[in-house]
């Protein structure tokens, strides 16, 4: 046995390990569908493996060799899948699929023309090149946040098309492929060329898992910090975002506001309608909150009917005016399961960042901001005058 013979059989295991690994993130993990595409491109791969072993076995091999290819390209389509589910693209199947049928096609004929031509040589390497960019624009393409992994994988999809495009002048370099395909695996070349195939395809499978590991572990870190009921954030995790808005609103030199909500008279709804109707009122303040909060808004249910939201790049007086937005706009909103004249209300407290002050000091102010909003009768905005001033100021109150 050869090196080109004996790096295949690696691959073959390495393949079928990777396949096993992405079949266990679909089988237990979220992102199943991208999971399941990658698994199935690494068991092609094992495919191509067996068929490229066997082609020294055939008088004519003109077949085999397209099956090879096709196989083999077959997986690079089947990757590209897993990353377009990924990355929330829709995969471009009709491109794929046409590339795979004509470049099929021309490796077939290509094989009348000397075995050592450019033409020949190319016909089988740019189809690959060609799907390695493929994913790469699938990256590139999506309108999710790209992180040092994703990028680090975009990185390989480039390098593995230019790989993929050198081959044949890396072929001519090392005296060619062989005078048939029979003896192809005994050549210099194929040693090479099966080693950068086993360097690229595992960088690219240890990203992709690495990346969807990344998204296990994330959505399992989401899940910790969610509150069920509401969807917001819990008061964990809450604090925990809250803490790298201020720090990133510090970086920029912007203002950070935070607000805290409290629902009037929660226990009355609990006793008088059940506590499912306080649950689906619950339910409504939040959905309300977060479609009233933009992007870059940190909100979260931080108590049993309590709830809070920083606005960084907000002042005091913006803070103020959403506090009061929301005020207003919930107090009209109809609540399930509650009769049509009873209004559901809620007490803001609001306070804005001051220098010197840490998020503990931010959360006691509008705390304290929002009790003399309950004091003041209920169903109006207090804000804090800050840490100088530690009287809150009565605006926009709701009652007379």
């Amino acid at each position: 046995m050869g090196g080109a013979d004996f790096i295949l059989v690696i691959n073959l295991f390495v393949a079928g390990l990777l396949a096993a690994a992405f079949m266990a993130i679909a089988v237990y993990g979220i992102g199943r569908v991208s999971a399941r595409w990658l698994a199935f491109g690494y068991v092609l791969g094992m495919a191509y493996f067996v068929v490229e072993f066997s082609i020294p076995a055939f008088d004519n091999a003109r077949l085999v060799v397209v099956a090879a290819f096709a196989v083999f390209l077959g997986a690079t389509i089947a990757f590209n899948g897993g990353l377009a589910h990924r990355y929330g693209v829709t995969p471009p199947w009709s491109a794929m699929l046409l590339i795979l049928a004509v470049a099929s096609v021309a490796v077939y004929f290509a094989q009348d023309l000397p075995r050592q031509s450019l033409v020949s040589k190319m016909a089988y390497q740019l189809p690959y090149a060609v799907m390695q960019l493929t994913g790469f624009g699938i990256v590139w393409s999506s309108r999710q946040r790209r992180d040092r992994l994703d990028r680090m994988l975009m990185a390989v999809l480039a390098a593995s098309a230019m790989q993929f495009a050198s081959k044949p002048f890396i072929a001519d370099a090392l005296g060619g492929r062989g005078a048939a395909p029979q003896s192809y695996l005994q050549t210099s070349y194929a040693l090479v060329s099966q080693s950068l195939g086993t360097v690229f395809g595992v960088a690219l499978a240890l990203l992709a898992l690495a990346i969807l590991v990344r998204d296990v572990l994330a959505e399992a870190t989401s899940k910790s910090e969610t509150d069920t009921l509401s969807r917001l954030l819990n008061r964990g995790g809450f604090e925990h975002h809250a803490e790298r808005a201020l720090g990133d609103a510090a970086r920029r030199g912007v203002p950070v506001a935070l607000v805290i909500a409290d629902l009037d008279h929660f226990k009355s709804i609990n006793d008088n309608y059940g506590h499912a109707s306080g649950d689906r009122v619950i339910e409504a303040f939040a959905r309300f909150l977060r479609e009233a909060a933009a992007d870059h808004h940190v909100a979260g249910r931080i108590g049993g009917e309590e709830f809070a939201i920083i606005l960084p790049g907000t002042n005091l007086a913006a803070a103020r005016l959403f506090a009061e937005g929301a005020r207003s706009a919930f107090g009209t909103l109809p609540i399930d399961g509650l009769p049509a004249d009873n209004r559901c209300t809620a007490s803001f407290g609001v306070a804005e960042l001051h220098a010197g002050e840490h998020f503990s000091d931010l959360m006691r102010r509008a705390d304290e901001a929002l009790y003399q909003a309950k004091d003041a009768g209920r169903d109006c905005v207090r804000v804090s005058a800050g840490p100088a001033r530690p009287e809150a100021v009565a605006l926009f109150s709701g009652r007379g």
